[in-house]
């Protein structure tokens, strides 16, 4: 069915608009309940303009029967445009044409099934609305008999509607007329209403509606009054039988639900004499008198005319009449009508809100509990944007009052409306003179924060704060920490790194004990912000000094916040590998004090040794190593056909580039020359016997490496005697082999020119001083030509992969120690003085390789007695 009352109003439309009407409304749904109940059809529509709810009332001439009612209908369009009333239902538009008449007025709905809706209400509920509507309609009838001094004529229940805001409001004016209106319709055209007869007094039954011009104008319609009230308090009872002939007056038991105070004027309502009938206007005032003796007063005392009165003089009343009133509003809010008090109290409060004075810090609790029954899509343009306005009222009390009741509206507040309107205003409080506005503002922020944009959040807001955190009151400094540590989570990533520490470790230096408890608690809130390194070396930092605070209840709250942040760090330790990998090059594993280099120190003295010892023992140990891989490679070789100082054939491949570092300016080399050593790893295996680069000619230890390896046995041969002997007497530490003479291989650079890199070892100076050692096997050498101009060699890189031996490995560690300034003078003093082996510098070829011959035989020889010499201690 309401699919086809739509489809049916559609149709309506339609057809207007074919018709070539502009229609300003749009038409909803029949209202069923009042149709074939007038000579008008009742929809709900909605205006084009605005959207806002109207109603429509519909008049279609298209039978022969409707045609004759048309004047009917046009009579109530000509009275409803012409008198204005604020009980009388509000004309607002009109569509006519010559067979239709669309009225659209303010939206309504019938009365008939809204008394049926209140007889689920308590007796007193339902009589307090009833007399207040009665006394709505009573104040109608009698401005329409006194001052429009016309009869209404069509009093029932079915000419009355009820608002939006609950009340009454006077319609049916199909009959309306003055009798001295020469096109008045009731006199000739009243019995044409639906059950006319029903409801028509004794004298029209009698003697016809054209009787009524020699009656007082309020006769029909105090009879009318009277039947109203009946039906009102009784809907389901049937006519009263003074309403038949012989009209007699109505007992007590005819009474029903009427209340005792209003039946006697009841009865004089329903009159048979027109002449001694009680006037509408009579009954108004018997009803607003308090002094007329029994049956009067029962309009003065009714709750909702009392409101509806005093909301209508509000900005006229002196204070303690306002005051009344606010008290009666907040003591009866609970029981008055949901329509009444959303759309009838609300909307007079708010609009005496905008008078602002005292009065105005009592009213907002108000609007805000009477809004509570708002429907959630009117709440925003019924409540909130009066609310808006008043932030930018300077009255402290409004302030105060909208700040306090911020929680009951602020989930219904958008990000517009809160950044733009209540942002700019709100933030004045920050700088108020009053602390407690101050306060209150630093309260309502934390309910508002959400709807902060960028801007505000991270900047402005902050920036506030920061001068909170400075003021004079202990509880705003308090309160202003706890705001921030309930704001971190939503402020920005960099936000967070460059407020939360310092506005929190601020706290902590608060003399307030309070606001430093607040402090810590706020770092512990606010745990999941910070960084693991920002709590390692800014937060446990700003929050050690506060366990040793002056008051019990800080140091208690910092001993736990330090617990939280300690274990988070733990965690975090947890998952974290035990030591970097170690990369080739880079600084080796150091013991501090021969201990192991995962061990604890576990006091100052043993802390203070142990970084005492660091640095020299980690520089000793990459010496020593370096040490220890050119002795070994120096061992290598049975016999070499080239200068001494010439790297071997290229056997082996280059090193890796990443392996090396450039030194320079050390004391064991020319001044000026970059030396560029190849630093062996720590832990890994020697290098490999030889290298193509031409670029390393200058590593130390590159001297006597063999071209080739005659075989394994003669090496470990060798190597063993070499061993034997240096652990048996006091020789070199950095080996008896021969050491690459500087000097002499300026003037023969060309060597290096076409020979391949050998093996690396370490450097021979770190600061130290000179280390090197002449070997007690070499010849003494001829005297050395002049020596020629150093040219600088070209390094050349080679691609082939390194390539390790795998008979050779790394000493231990006891056996190559790095030469400390104290010890290099044992050294040499230990090592024998032996002649010093001639330059090749400047040999012929031939010549060259007779003194290699030479060499390699009288180490033959070494070896050889070293090895009698051991057989004979054993």
């Amino acid at each position: 069915m309401d699919y086809l009352r739509t489809l049916g109003s559609a149709a309506v439309s339609t057809l207007v608009q074919k018709s070539g009407l502009n229609l300003p409304f749009s038409l909803g749904p029949k209202v069923a309940s009042f149709e074939n109940r007038t000579v008008w059809s009742l929809y709900d529509g909605t205006k084009r303009d605005d959207s806002s709810p109207v109603s429509v009332f519909e008049f279609e001439a298209n039978t022969p029967a409707k045609k004759n009612l048309l004047p009917l209908a046009k009579n109530a369009l000509r009275k409803l445009r012409t008198i204005r009333h604020p009980d009388v239902l509000k004309f607002m538009e009109v569509v006519e044409t010559d067979a239709t008449i669309h009225i659209m007025t303010e939206r309504v709905r019938p009365l008939g099934p809204a008394i049926t809706e209140w007889q689920s209400k308590s007796a007193q509920e339902r009589e307090a609305w009833l007399i207040w509507g009665l006394h709505r309609v009573s104040v109608a009838l009698t401005f329409l008999n006194d001052s429009a001094s016309s009869t209404h004529g069509n009093v029932r229940v079915d000419s009355i509607f009820i608002s939006a805001s609950g009340e009454w409001k006077l319609g049916g004016f199909d009959v309306l007329s003055n009798p001295k209106d020469d096109a008045a319709v009731l006199y000739s055209l009243g019995g044409m209403l639906p059950d006319a007869s029903m409801y028509s007094p004794p004298e029209v039954k009698k003697g016809g509606y054209s009787s009524l011009k020699e009656l007082p104008i309020s006769a029909a319609d105090a009879y009318g009054l009277g039947l109203l009230i009946h039906f009102a308090f009784n809907p389901n009872q049937p006519v009263p039988a003074t309403a038949q002939p012989p009209h007699p007056p109505p007992t007590a038991a005819s009474r029903g639900a009427i209340p005792i105070s209003i039946f006697p004027s009841y009865k004089k309502l329903l009159n048979p004499n027109p002449k001694a009938r009680l006037s509408p206007a009579h009954f108004l005032n018997l009803g607003m008198s308090q002094t007329a003796g029994e049956g009067s007063g029962f309009f003065a005392t009714n709750r909702l005319v009392i409101v509806c009165a005093g909301l209508d003089n509000f900005n006229l009343a002196s204070e303690s009449e306002k005051a009344t009133l606010l008290r009666s509003l907040k003591e009866s809010a609970s029981s008055f009508p949901s329509e009444f008090a959303s759309y009838k109290v609300l909307p007079a409060l708010v609009s005496a809100l905008e008078f602002g004075g005292a009065s105005a810090a009592s009213i907002v609790p108000l609007v805000l509990q009477f809004g509570k029954n708002v429907p959630p899509e009117d709440y925003s343009s019924v409540i909130l944007s009066h609310l808006v306005k008043l932030y930018a009222s300077p009255d402290r009390g409004i302030r105060m009052v909208l700040l306090e009741h911020l929680p009951e509206y602020a989930d219904k507040l958008d990000k517009k409306t809160v950044s733009d309107k209540i942002w700019p205003n709100l933030q004045t409080g920050f700088g108020d003179t009053v602390a407690i506005i101050r306060e209150a503002t630093i309260k309502s922020i934390i309910l508002l924060s959400d709807k902060f944009n960028e801007r505000i959040m991270n900047n402005d807001l902050l920036r506030h704060l920061a001068r909170m955190q400075a003021d004079p009151e202990a509880s705003i400094r308090t309160n202003t920490c706890i705001l921030i540590g309930r704001l971190g989570p939503s402020l920005g990533y960099n936000t967070k790194r460059k407020v939360l520490v310092p506005a929190f470790a601020r706290a902590l230096k608060d003399p307030f004990v309070h606001a430093r408890v607040a402090g810590l608690m706020a770092f512990m809130a606010t745990i999941d912000c910070f960084d693991i390194e920002d709590v390692a070396s800014k937060v446990i930092p700003n929050m050690s000094f506060t366990l040793v605070d002056k008051e019990k209840l800080v140091r208690d709250q910092a001993f736990k916040a330090m617990e939280l942040f300690v274990k988070k760090l733990e965690e975090h330790a947890a998952t974290m590998p035990e030591t970097v990998p170690t990369i080739e090059n880079e600084m080796p594993q150091v013991q501090i004090n021969g201990s192991s280099p995962n061990a604890l120190v576990n006091s100052a003295a043993g802390a203070a040794g142990a970084l005492a010892g660091w640095a020299i023992s980690s520089l000793g140990k990459q010496l020593a190593s370096g040490t220890l891989q050119s002795s070994v490679a120096s061992t290598i070789g049975t016999s070499i056909d080239r200068p001494t100082s010439a790297p071997a054939a290229n056997v082996g491949s280059a090193p890796n580039p990443s392996s090396t570092s450039t030194l320079s300016g050390f004391r064991g080399g020319p001044v000026g020359m970059p030396l560029t050593p190849t630093l062996s790893s720590v832990t890994g295996p020697t290098r490999a016997l030889t290298s193509a680069s031409k670029g390393k000619g200058m590593q130390l230890g590159a001297t006597k490496v063999p071209a080739s390896v005659s075989s394994a046995s003669d090496w470990a041969e060798e190597a063993a005697a070499e061993l034997d002997a240096s652990t048996s007497t006091a020789t070199n530490p950095w080996g008896n082999d021969d050491l690459m003479d500087v000097n002499a291989d300026e003037d023969d650079w060309s060597a290096f020119e076409t020979a391949p890199l050998a093996t690396a070892s370490e450097p021979t100076d770190f600061g130290f001083g000179n280390v090197r050692s002449p070997d007690p096997w070499s010849a003494p050498a001829p005297a050395a030509p002049p020596p020629k101009p150093l040219v600088a060699p070209q390094p050349r890189l080679s691609t082939a992969p390194r390539m390790v031996s795998p008979l050779t490995s790394p000493r231990p560690a006891s056996a190559a120690r790095s030469i400390t300034p104290s010890d290099s003078g044992k050294a040499d003093a230990a090592s024998p003085a032996g002649p010093s082996a001639p330059s090749t510098a400047g040999m012929s070829k031939e010549e060259k390789a007779a003194e290699m011959a030479r060499r390699k035989e009288e180490r033959k020889q070494r070896i050889a007695a070293l090895k009698e010499q051991k057989k004979a201690k054993s």
